[in-house]
C-alpha cells in the first residue's frame, strides 16, 4: 500500500502566501487548497478526486494514481451497499424496486465522478451490468479526462470480452496519463504499440 503523502500545514500556509506575492495561478492555488483539506482530514473524495487530476496535469503520474485510488475509497461500503440491495431485489423477482433502487443510488451520486465510478464498480462487482455501464458513463461525463475514469471503463469492456472498445478507453487512458504500466501492458497485449516511460519511482512529496 502506498503511503499517504505527508503534507506539513505550516508549510502549506508558507506555500500559499509565497504563491500569492509571486502570483501564483489559479491551478496551484487550488491544489494547496486541497492539499490543506487532506493534511486536516477534512476531505471529501471530490478534493481527492481533483487533486488526481491536478496531479495528471502536471504529469505527476504516481501522486495522481494515489489520490484517485484515495477517492474511491470514500463510501466505497455504502456504494457496496446500495448494489447489494439492488441485485437482492432483482433477484427475488422485483425488477421495478431493483430498477427504482438503482436509479435512486445513480441519482445519488450524479454530481460527483468519483462517487459515480465508486458506484460503477460496486454495480460491475455482482455483475450488474446496465447499471454499471450507466455509472461508468455518468462518471466520463463528470470527468472525459480523466485517466482513472478510462481505465476503469476500458478494464470493464475487457471483461465483457469487447476488446474494441476495451482498447479504445485504455488507449485514453494512457494518453492521459502515460505513466501507469499496468495500463500499457495490457494494451500490448490488445495490439496496440505504446511507448513506456522509464518508471522514476513513487513521488513521497506533493510539490
Amino acid at each position: 500500500m502506498a503511503l499517504r503523502p505527508q503534507v506539513v500545514g505550516l508549510a502549506l500556509l508558507v506555500g500559499v502566501l509565497s504563491w500569492s506575492l509571486l502570483g501564483c495561478n489559479d491551478t496551484e492555488l487550488k491544489k494547496i487548497e486541497l492539499l490543506n483539506k487532506v493534511e486536516t482530514k477534512a476531505e471529501t473524495p471530490e478534493d481527492n478526486f481533483a487533486l488526481g487530476q491536478i496531479y495528471e496535469n502536471q504529469g505527476k503520474w504516481a501522486l495522481s494514481i494515489y489520490y484517485y485510488d484515495l477517492s474511491l475509497r470514500f463510501y466505497a461500503s455504502q456504494r457496496e451497499t446500495q448494489a447489494m440491495a439492488v441485485k437482492s431485489m432483482k433477484d427475488g423477482g422485483d425488477a421495478a424496486g431493483a430498477k427504482e433502487a438503482a436509479d435512486r443510488a445513480i441519482g445519488q451520486v450524479s454530481l460527483s465522478a468519483a462517487q459515480s465510478l465508486g458506484l460503477a464498480m460496486a454495480f460491475q462487482k455482482l455483475s450488474l451490468d446496465d447499471y454499471a455501464v450507466t455509472c461508468y458513463t455518468q462518471a466520463l461525463t463528470l470527468a472525459p479526462n480523466s485517466s482513472r475514469t478510462n481505465m476503469k471503463m476500458g478494464y470493464y469492456y475487457l471483461s465483457k470480452n469487447d476488446k474494441q472498445r476495451a482498447k479504445e478507453y485504455l488507449a485514453r487512458s494512457f494518453q492521459i496519463n502515460p505513466g501507469q504500466w499496468d495500463v500499457a501492458d495490457e494494451l500490448g497485449r490488445l495490439g496496440v504499440p505504446v511507448r513506456i516511460q522509464p518508471k522514476t519511482g513513487i513521488e513521497n512529496k506533493a510539490k
